[in-house]
C-alpha cells in the first residue's frame, strides 16, 4: 500500500452559472477548482493557503465528499473516492472527519453538547445504548480539554473557543484516519488559537491522525504544517515542505505572500523589499489564459501568457507552476523572519482559558 493516505489527480470542481428560471440554460462555470494535484501522506499535516476565493474551502469539501468533483481522481488509502455515493460513502465517512471554520453556525443550538458530540455514534450504529455512549462522550469532552460535567449544556453557553473543542471532539468520535481543517481558528481570539493549534497537534501525536489544514495566516501555517501548498485561483501553484517554503519559495506568488507577513523588528522590515503586487485577483468565471498569475506578477513574460507551466520540481526543493522561478537572492530579499508565534509553551489546554 503507497504511503499516501490520499492522492489528488487532475481535480475539477465548476460551478455552472445559467439563466433562465424555467428552462435554465448554462452561459458560463465558476473555475473554483481547476485541474490541482497533490498528495496526503499518511501521519503528516499538509497545509493548503492562499488568499480568499483562490478554492481552499472547495477543495476541502471535495476531499470530504460533501461535493462531488466535476472531473479528476480522488483516492483515498489507493481506492477511488471522488463518485462514490449511498451506502458507500457514508462507510467511507467513518474514515475522515471535518471542523469547520465557524464554531457559532458549526454547532446546532437547539441540541447539547452531549447530543452533539454523541450523534456520530448513533448515525453510524455504532453505540446507540444511552449509558455507554455518554461514557465515551464524556471521555471525548475530557480529552479535548472541556468537563465532562457539561455534558447537558447548550452550544451558547460556551465561549468560542470551547465550541471549537466540541467541533474537535465531534471530528474524534468515530476514529478518522484523516481531519480536514477549514480555517479552524480564524473566527477565534489570538490568545485562544495557540489553545486549539496545540490541541490540535497533540492529538495527532498521540492518535496518529493525517491532517489536511487549510488556513490563510502564515504563521498559523507555519507551526502547524509539515508540507504546505499554495494555491492561486483555482490551482496549486507550489508545494513544498515547511522549512523550503518559508526559506527558498520559488513561486513569485508564495514570494508576495511571505513578503506582506509583518515584521515586529523595525530594523529587519527596512532590510526587506515588499513585494506588492497589482492589479486584483481575475474572476474565476474567466480565468486568465497559461499562466494564471500573469496578469499581476512582476516576472512575466511573453511565455507565460501562451504556455501553462507545469507543477514540477525547481532547484532547492519543492514543486512550483513557474517558468521563471524566484531565484535565491530574489527569495532573501522578499522573505522576513516569519516567526513562530504558537508555541506549545503558550498554549493552556484547559477549558477555563478558552
Amino acid at each position: 500500500m503507497s504511503e499516501n493516505l490520499v492522492e489528488v489527480r487532475d481535480l475539477v470542481k465548476h460551478f455552472p452559472i445559467t439563466q433562465g428560471i424555467v428552462f435554465q440554460k448554462k452561459v458560463g462555470a465558476v473555475r473554483a477548482v481547476d485541474g490541482i494535484s497533490f498528495d496526503v501522506r499518511k501521519g503528516e499535516t499538509l497545509g493548503i493557503v492562499g488568499e480568499t476565493g483562490c478554492g481552499k474551502s472547495t477543495t476541502a469539501k471535495l476531499l470530504m465528499r460533501l461535493l462531488t468533483p466535476t472531473s479528476g481522481s480522488i483516492k483515498f488509502e489507493d481506492e477511488e473516492i471522488g463518485y462514490v455515493s449511498g451506502s458507500k460513502l457514508k462507510q467511507l465517512r467513518r474514515e475522515m472527519q471535518m471542523i469547520f471554520q465557524d464554531p457559532y453556525s458549526s454547532l446546532n443550538p437547539r441540541k447539547t453538547v452531549g447530543a452533539i458530540i454523541g450523534d456520530p455514534f448513533i448515525v453510524h450504529a455504532i453505540d446507540r445504548n444511552d449509558k455507554s455512549r455518554r461514557k465515551k462522550v464524556q471521555e471525548l469532552m475530557e480529552q479535548v480539554g472541556l468537563n465532562p460535567e457539561h455534558y447537558n449544556r447548550f452550544p451558547h453557553e460556551f465561549s468560542g473557543g470551547q465550541r471549537q473543542r466540541i467541533g474537535v471532539a465531534r471530528a474524534l468520535a468515530l476514529k478518522p484516519k484523516l481531519i480536514v481543517a477549514d480555517e479552524p481558528v480564524s473566527a477565534l481570539d489570538v490568545s485562544i488559537q495557540a489553545q486549539i493549534l496545540n490541541l490540535l497537534s497533540e492529538l495527532q501525536r498521540e492518535l496518529g491522525l493525517t491532517i489536511v489544514f487549510i488556513a490563510h495566516d502564515l504563521s498559523v501555517v507555519r507551526h502547524m504544517c509539515d508540507r504546505v501548498g499554495v494555491m492561486y485561483l483555482g490551482t496549486m501553484v507550489e508545494v513544498a515542505d515547511n522549512e523550503t517554503l518559508y526559506s527558498h519559495p520559488r513561486h513569485p506568488y508564495t514570494g508576495a505572500l511571505l513578503s506582506a507577513v509583518p515584521v515586529a523588528d523595525p530594523h529587519e522590515a527596512r532590510s526587506k523589499s515588499r513585494q506588492i503586487l497589482g492589479g486584483d485577483v481575475p474572476s474565476p468565471t474567466n480565468p486568465p489564459k497559461a499562466c494564471r498569475f500573469h496578469t499581476r506578477c512582476p516576472k512575466a513574460q511573453e511565455l507565460c501568457w501562451t504556455e501553462t507551466p507545469a507543477l514540477e520540481p525547481k532547484t532547492g526543493g519543492g514543486l512550483a507552476a513557474c517558468h521563471y522561478p524566484l531565484t535565491d537572492a530574489e527569495a532573501a530579499d522578499r522573505i522576513p523572519a516569519v516567526a513562530d508565534a504558537y508555541s506549545s509553551s503558550a498554549a493552556s489546554s484547559s477549558p477555563s482559558s478558552s
